[in-house]
This record gives structure tokens, C-alpha cells and sequence, in this order.
């Protein structure tokens, strides 16, 4: 057997912090770290939720990995529509019946409830195992420096839209999630970028609304420099991401 080696460590300390420095994996890993903690959404893991969007009223709750994300509203005809996402699957219930859908709708069913919760408690779910994080070092929008981090994800794991990428600036001083934009493939594809505002805290966790913007003209925006796009006034609204009566409370884990 091969017995360790308990000589001192012959790097001194500013040596391992200017290793430590110029590792991408522990400078990325560092940035979504701290944006996680200063934002509070650690306590999502274990919490319950409410908020309305739009014409819908959302509940989350999720507690030692299980969880479960409801959505309510109403047919045309006044029925009261409850989709129910959990670990196990997905529901439709129609006043309060089971509904028959087919396979396609309960997957576009699935994926709109399912963005719906991961836009809302962002950056909470940029440490999920399918996540690839890339520095790609700080850049300046409006005048503030932010660090930019890519995510790609892994095909196991990473969902029907696996193949997306995402782009995250958080800011060097406060860490806050100010902007982030995203490149999809599904229909016809495209691209967003979303301005954070609105930032306000509901027990402790930082809830923020976004103006959804996309290019004046398709394909002619990089979407690696979208955001000099943005500083360029060649993005234009799309619409207002806005959660409203949001209520969030913790639960222990058991």
C-alpha cells in the first residue's frame, strides 16, 4: 500500500491563489457560487411558491428533490384547466378531471410549465449535473463590469432543449443576475436577451422581472455579442416577463 505523502505542500499561499485565479472551472464555479448565495435561492430547494403570470396562477413546491409545479387557469369556454408537473410525470385535469391529451401536447404542456419555473428562480438551477459552465471572462453593459458565463448542458439529463445555450452576466461587485439571454433551436429558432428589473426580495430570496428582447433583424446579431447588441440598439421588446403576488415560504427538509 502506498502511504501519503505528509511533506508541507511546497506551493506558497499567494501561488495557490494565482492557481486558483487562473482555473476557468473554479473562477465559473466561484461566479454562479456567490450569485446563488447572494440571491437566497438556496431555500428554493426546500420551499413553497405563488405568483401569477400573465393570464395563469403558478404554485411550486419542492422539497428534498420532489417536486411539484401546478398552473391554473381557464378555457375559453370558462372550465378551469390544473396542469400538474412532478417528478413522476405529467397531468392535465380539467374541473377536476383527468384529461386526455396526446403525447405531443403533454410534452409542449410540460416544457411551458417547466420554463416558467426556471426563469422565475434563476440562478438557482445553474448547478443542475447537466450543466456545462464556460467562463467567458467580464465584459461591460452600461458602463457596469460583469462577468459572462456560457452554459450548455449535457444531452443525458439536459432535456428535450438540450441543445440551447444560455448567456449569464452577473456583476463583479454585488454578483446580481442583471442580464441573460438564450439561443434555442426548437421551431423555427432564435435568440433572446432579457434585462433584469424590479429586483426585489419575498423572504429573503431575490425576485426580478425581465424586458424579453430579441434582434430587429433575424440572424443578424452574434449571439456570443449579443450583448453589444443590446448597447447598440439593434434589439428591440419583445415583451415584460413580470411575476406578480409572489409568495414564497421555506420548508425543512425531512
Amino acid at each position: 500500500m502506498k502511504l501519503l505523502n505528509h511533506k508541507p505542500f511546497p506551493f506558497s499561499i499567494p501561488i495557490i491563489l494565482l492557481i486558483l485565479h487562473f482555473n476557468p472551472l473554479v473562477a465559473q464555479e466561484s461566479v454562479v457560487d456567490k450569485a446563488i448565495e447572494v440571491s437566497g435561492m438556496e431555500k428554493m430547494k426546500n420551499a413553497e411558491a405563488s405568483f401569477s403570470f400573465r393570464k395563469y396562477t403558478y404554485s411550486y413546491k419542492r422539497q428534498n428533490g420532489q417536486f411539484t409545479y401546478t398552473r391554473i387557469g381557464k378555457n375559453k369556454d370558462g372550465s378551469l384547466v390544473r396542469d400538474v408537473y412532478t417528478n413522476k410525470g405529467f397531468i392535465r385535469y380539467i374541473d377536476d378531471a383527468v384529461a386526455s391529451i396526446t403525447e405531443e401536447r403533454k410534452n409542449a404542456y410540460t416544457n411551458s410549465v417547466n420554463s416558467v419555473m426556471y426563469f422565475a428562480f434563476l440562478p438557482l438551477w445553474l448547478k443542475d449535473p447537466a450543466v456545462v459552465l464556460e467562463n467567458k471572462g467580464t465584459t461591460f453593459i452600461k458602463g457596469k463590469e460583469y462577468h459572462k458565463i456560457r452554459v450548455t448542458f449535457k444531452k443525458e439529463g439536459g432535456g428535450v432543449d438540450y441543445e440551447d445555450v444560455f448567456l449569464y452576466w452577473f456583476d463583479v461587485k454585488d454578483h446580481s443576475m442583471d442580464y441573460l439571454a438564450y439561443k434555442y433551436f426548437t421551431g423555427k429558432g432564435g435568440m433572446r436577451f432579457r434585462e433584469a428589473y424590479n429586483q426585489r426580495t419575498v423572504n429573503g430570496i431575490t425576485i426580478q422581472d425581465y424586458r424579453n428582447l430579441q434582434p430587429k433583424i433575424k440572424d443578424a446579431v452574434p449571439f456570443e455579442q449579443i450583448e453589444k447588441a443590446f448597447e447598440n440598439g439593434k434589439l428591440e421588446e419583445l415583451s415584460i416577463i413580470e411575476l406578480k403576488n409572489v409568495k414564497i415560504s421555506t420548508l425543512p427538509k425531512i
